[in-house]
């Protein structure tokens, strides 16, 4: 067992150049999406979107509404 003391620090400015070496390597294993995909999968999260919005805004003026009619 190697004791801690008797090993040489790594220099700071390789750790840097070793982490961003690591990471361009690791973004060429990524399988990136074909633009067509990011279109459609956008417009599917945009629809999803709008649609909670327009539940969520009844609901709130349902109750609100019926808020008003317990109180005024």
């Amino acid at each position: 067992m190697a004791n801690a003391n008797t090993q040489q620090p790594v220099k700071k400015r390789g750790k840097v150049s070793s982490y961003f070496r690591e990471v361009k390597s690791e973004l060429k294993k990524v399988s990136w999406p074909t633009f067509g995909k990011v279109v459609s999968q956008t417009g599917i999260v945009l629809a999803v979107t709008f649609i909670f919005t327009v539940v969520l805004f009844g609901f709130d003026s349902l109750l609100g509404f019926l808020f008003n009619l317990l109180i005024g």
